[in-house]
């Protein structure tokens, strides 16, 4: 727990940008939580509710209190078809896979190495090769912060979407995620569609092994951000229509594509970037990485600022070379909270 007036958030984003809060405590229960919520709303003080601060960007200091979400329960359930995870909120999503699997749960291989907290994963529906959490989640639990009442939402009520959520919308201010329901299937089938892993047999194939090729090409591709500040994949994949892809396609032969169930077409934001020959492109102190363009770096303490305008450049270019727009997947934290990241970079 912190109460100094100006505390330094650079140890509370994987960006490590040199942003400001009031003050941050740190909430290990639900009744810490509104506890410490309840305490800032008297004295007039936004709040932020943080997990691992791993998709999240500071444009600016915050001028309130910063609440890090650390209730971190874990209780496992069965039947004799499947297992059902409880989970808190503020535990590392990672460290979750990582032990399931050695517990002999299969299931999440596919999303080994997404950083961040579980509390963050319904929020933006994360996913990696070839799977999203609504393809495992049971319930999500959320507690509206005004009055203390918690509710328990199914996975069709969260509205989950591509890298989107209830919890984007009608869920985004006063409640937070306290904690996550997941369910996997005994009868454990690999997910073997995305590329590097489709030379991987069926028949043959452990979870363990996925786990293992999946944390090898993040870690190939992506910078740890222990290393360089970064928050990941900065920009969604544009999904767009066939008629337009179709279009795309036709001059460059070799864009990746992902034919999507409603006939729209995925397409791979870091290519689209790459071919505007934007890797290590610099603005201040932020940069397109050199091996992934799909992600920004704090390459010499940028600021929000700098990023920010990056952003901005970034996604100008992809629209004059593709007429597709990008739309960042990271949170803009404002002065007094998140604010919307087209609206910031347009």
């Amino acid at each position: 727990m912190y109460s100094d007036n100006h505390i330094e958030l650079k140890n509370y984003n994987t960006f490590s940008l040199d942003a400001k809060a009031q003050a941050i405590y740190s909430a290990t229960s639900v009744e810490e939580l509104l506890m410490l919520w309840k305490n800032a709303l008297l004295k007039g003080l936004p709040v932020l509710l943080l997990g691992g601060g791993s998709n999240v960007l500071f444009i600016s200091d915050f001028d309130g209190l910063v609440i890090l979400n650390r209730i971190t329960s874990l209780v496992i359930t069965e039947s004799s078809q499947e297992w059902f995870i409880h989970v808190g909120a503020g535990n590392n999503w990672h460290q979750l896979v990582k032990e399931l699997i050695k517990s002999g749960i299969y299931g999440l291989e596919n999303m080994a190495l997404i950083p961040g907290s579980v509390g963050a994963a319904p929020i933006q529906n994360i996913g990696a090769y070839g799977m999203e959490f609504k393809d495992v989640c049971h319930y999500v639990d959320i507690v509206d912060i005004n009055n203390g009442k918690q509710y328990r939402l199914d996975a069709t009520e969260c509205q989950f979407g591509y890298r989107d959520s209830i919890f984007k919308h009608k869920y985004r201010e006063n409640f937070a995620i306290v904690s996550v329901g997941l369910k996997l299937n005994k009868l454990w089938k690999p997910i073997l569609t995305y590329a590097g892993l489709t030379s991987l047999t069926a028949q043959t194939v452990t979870a363990q092994t996925i786990f293992d090729a999946v944390c090898k090409m993040r870690q190939s591709k992506l910078p740890d951000p222990c290393l360089v500040g970064n928050a990941g994949s900065f920009f969604k994949n544009p999904v767009i229509s066939r008629m337009a892809a179709n279009q795309i396609k036709a001059r460059y032969p070799r864009c990746p594509e992902y034919p999507q169930t409603n006939g729209t077409v995925k397409l791979a934001a870091g290519w689209l970037i790459d071919q505007c020959d934007l890797k290590g492109f610099q603005c201040g102190g932020a940069a397109v990485h050199s091996d992934q363009a799909l992600v920004l770096i704090n390459k010499n303490n940028a600021t929000g600022k700098d990023i920010v305008d990056l952003a901005r450049y970034i996604q100008k270019k992809v629209i004059e070379k593709f007429a597709i727009t990008l739309e960042p997947e990271v949170r803009f934290i404002g002065k007094y909270g998140e604010v919307n990241a087209m609206d910031a970079i347009s």
